[in-house]
């Protein structure tokens, strides 16, 4: 009655509903009772005997990008039992960028932890995680490489496009762009409305390379999707066969005992690396690259990521640094058209879930054909990385810019700050006709970093102020600690670190200060002297955010920077191996 399996390290493990038996101390009850009740849902012996593969389950009505959820699962369940394996789907918290307060960031580590510990509670051969919106993909990877089983990704998918008065309009790069011109008074309260109706075509993820949309990359290149399961939009056949494709794969990957660990190496962080920077992608990228890598025991390098940058031009032609979406990327072959531009570059010898390597992989794609979305290595979109990394006494511990999305004038500049000490600060003036402000000057929001928010908000992208709005100008240059969404565009510093909230050089500016920033030389300066800012530092000494119960205490006590993905730092793996991308 306690059956076990070898797998291929030799070690000898329970498999199938005897893995992880409840504690009853006498281990043949606790597996008699355990198929006593699993057999009161109608199931027979010769369906305990197959491979478990569990479903982690996402779909939440405040959850639309996952709005394709029940279809999902059901292709995943019929790819399983096709395979010769019984699937059991179960749920997890499900987070919504635009449901979520204080903001999904926030809660991205509690559902990596329900991930992780579900994992390591039920009984499972591996599992199919299924995840879309921004933080669920990194939350799953996060808490699957913690518990290392063998595990694989399946991407809910893009949401159509629609149209608004015939212009191709999708989320949410055009939610931003007509919100500024509904704040320039360029268009009326009638459009924006009418507009509204129009920008969510469908269920699914941001049809743009928001951070949903690079995550989904990101993870085909890390090797933990089938092939080209990134692209296809969530309501089409093409992600319903991927879904069974991905339950197929699980069942051979429990039986190989392909565990994440095998796939979640250097090499395969610097290949998700490498596809961030040339697809324009998200700069939370980075962020989730960072906190999945710290799980695994690796720390991201963002100055290597930064000479990477270097060599690596932006070659999707995708909003927000290009024109197409996300069904024009799949329709152009989607992953496996970049990774052909990209070979030279790329780690080919990582392993993927598929058991071959990405180089196996790309050759098994064929032959590319004529498409205008991804461009030739030597055409690019953008000449260099679309991420670059700037240190400075104003972030000692790096910032980030995402320079494919931003006014190449402005990117060699100095200008006066305008300071808003928290979001709460820049609510109430940002709009004031008041405001002492110019197009040159130079936007400062503090306190909207890990612990200053908390959860790191993408309050990043700060509006332009009403009064420059309404006088045509569209872009200025803004400096905080905070994150913007991969949807945003804009001239924009992110992640300064170490934040303010903890005393970080940020916390010191003030009105009138001077700011240089230089992209070119990698630069994010405040024009002060060392002594001026220590004492500043000393005449206002922060008081770091604090709570006295619950998760929000969990999260401030524990919480660490944005160079270290702001995961909680007991989640991290015990034992830093290494960093990547190796040099």
């Amino acid at each position: 009655m306690t059956k076990k399996s070898k797998i291929p390290n030799g070690k000898i493990s329970e498999a199938g509903f005897r893995k992880g038996l409840t504690s009853y101390g006498d281990k043949d009850f606790s597996l008699f009772l355990r198929k006593a009740f699993i057999k009161g849902a109608g199931y027979t012996n010769s369906a305990l005997d197959r491979p478990v593969i569990g479903i982690i389950n996402t779909g939440s009505a405040y959850n639309p990008c996952h709005g394709n959820m029940p279809q999902l699962i059901e292709a995943v369940k019929r790819g399983i039992l096709l395979a010769g394996g019984l699937p059991m789907d179960f749920p997890t918290i499900s987070i919504h960028e635009s449901f979520a307060a204080p903001t999904s960031m926030y809660l991205r580590n509690l559902m990596s932890m329900d991930t992780e510990e579900m994992l390591r509670a039920q009984p499972m051969d591996a599992v199919v995680m299924i995840g879309g919106c921004d933080k669920t993909v990194p939350a799953q990877l996060m808490g699957a490489a913690s518990a290392n089983l063998p595990a694989i990704q399946l991407i809910t998918g893009s949401m159509l496009t629609g149209s608004h008065r015939s212009e191709r309009v999708g989320a949410c790069t055009d939610c931003r762009r007509y919100w500024a011109k509904f704040r320039a008074d360029e268009i009326d309260e009638q459009e924006i409305d009418e507009v509204n109706d129009k920008l969510v075509a469908s269920v699914g993820t941001c049809s743009v390379m928001g951070t949903a949309s690079t995550m989904a990359c990101i993870v085909e290149a890390l090797g933990m999707t089938v092939p080209g399961g990134a692209s296809p939009p969530a309501v089409t056949s093409d992600r319903m066969r991927i879904a069974e494709e991905t339950g197929a794969r699980a069942v051979q990957m429990a039986k190989d005992g392909l565990t994440i660990d095998k796939i979640l190496t250097s090499d395969a962080f610097e290949n998700a690396m490498r596809v961030l920077l040339a697809i324009g992608g998200s700069t939370n990228g980075i962020v989730h690259l960072a906190a999945i890598a710290g799980r695994m025991g690796l720390e991201i390098d963002l100055n290597a990521l930064d000479q990477m940058g270097n060599e690596t031009p932006v070659l999707l032609d995708l909003k927000p640094s290009g024109d197409h979406y996300m069904e024009n990327f799949h329709d152009a072959g989607g992953m496996a058209t970049l990774f052909r531009e990209l070979k030279p570059l790329l780690k080919l010898n990582a392993l993927t879930v598929t058991g071959r390597t990405l180089g196996e992989e790309i050759e098994a794609a064929g032959p590319g054909f004529k498409q205008d979305v991804v461009r030739e290595f030597n055409n690019p979109i953008y000449p260099r990385g679309s991420i670059a990394v700037l240190h400075g006494n104003l972030a000692p511990g790096g910032a980030i810019i995402k320079q494919s999305a931003a006014n190449e004038r402005l990117m060699e500049h100095e200008g006066r700050a305008v300071v808003f000490e928290n979001s709460e600060d820049l609510i109430q003036r940002i709009d004031s006709p008041d405001l002492d402000v110019t197009a040159d000057d130079i936007l400062v929001l503090k306190n909207i970093g890990p612990k200053g928010a908390p959860g790191m908000p993408e309050a990043g992208y700060i509006p332009i102020p009403m009064k420059l709005s309404r006088a045509g100008i569209k872009d200025i240059v803004r400096v905080s600690d905070g994150r913007m969404s991969g949807t945003a565009f804009g001239t924009i510093v992110l992640h300064v670190t170490p934040e303010s909230a903890i005393g970080g050089p940020l916390a010191h500016v003030r009105n009138g200060d001077r700011i240089r920033l230089s992209v070119k030389n990698r630069e994010i300066s405040l024009l002060i002297s060392d002594e001026e800012l220590i004492k500043r530092s000393k005449e206002h000494p922060i008081k770091e955010p604090s709570a006295d119960r619950g998760y929000l205490k969990l999260f401030l006590d524990t919480v660490t920077q944005a160079d270290q993905g702001v995961d909680f730092d007991f989640l991290r793996a015990a034992k830093m191996i290494g960093k990547t991308p190796k040099k």
